[in-house]
């Protein structure tokens, strides 16, 4: 059990915590507005992942429900978004991160970007279909999964937010930037390797 939610805790700060458009926008927020503002925008932020998290979990419970050999293929898909996703991360370009663009976040603002952020979906049904604790019934390991995937994304994407004027300048330096882009791709690789590796293993 402790083997698994260790396994979970890293691919979701791998996965929500990588470079990407919500992390990317919380580092903006940081660097640009007082403390008080981002957290009205970070608390908007986790309120639409809770959003997407049970859609996510909508859609894989229903896929499952109709055939459970749909598991064995969201968990291969999964394993390829996430590659891909590392991919990007990887070969992304290293822009500036625009903060103009954020007029006076707030929480609404927080919530509706996460809404319309494909890549938050993507990561759910990635973890949901390859990281699930076990539980005593599928709805008590998808609650317990769920439970800990918020926590360690609330913590991930704090960070996130009082860290933002340090990353922002890491991030716009091409060097350092590319170094650390890289990083975070191949511990993501790592992550579907263990992961695979767990499932296939007796």
């Amino acid at each position: 059990m402790l083997e698994a939610i260790i396994t979970l805790i890293t691919a979701t700060a791998l996965l929500l915590g990588s470079p990407g458009p919500a992390p990317m926008a919380l580092a903006a927020v940081g660097a640009a507005y007082p403390l008080q503002q981002g957290l009205k925008f970070l608390a908007g932020i986790l309120a639409g992942l809770i959003w997407v998290m049970l859609f996510s979990a909508f859609i894989l419970n229903g896929l499952i429900s109709i055939s459970p050999y749909l598991l064995s293929t969201m968990q291969v898909l999964a394993a390829l978004y996430i590659i891909w996703v590392a991919y990007k991360i990887a070969t992304a370009p290293i822009n500036p991160s625009n903060a103009g663009t954020l007029m006076e976040p707030g929480f609404w603002q927080g919530f509706v970007f996460n809404l319309i952020n494909p890549k938050a979906y993507a990561a759910f049904v990635a973890l949901f279909s390859s990281f699930m604790l076990p539980g005593k019934d599928s709805l008590h390991a998808l609650l317990t999964t769920a439970v800990c995937c918020f926590v360690v994304a609330a913590l991930v994407d704090g960070l996130w937010l009082i860290a933002g004027r340090l990353l922002r300048t890491v991030f716009t330096t091409p060097k350092q930037g590319r170094y650390l882009r890289v990083l975070f791709a191949v511990l993501m690789v790592t992550a579907v390797l263990f992961a695979a590796t767990k499932s296939v293993l007796p």
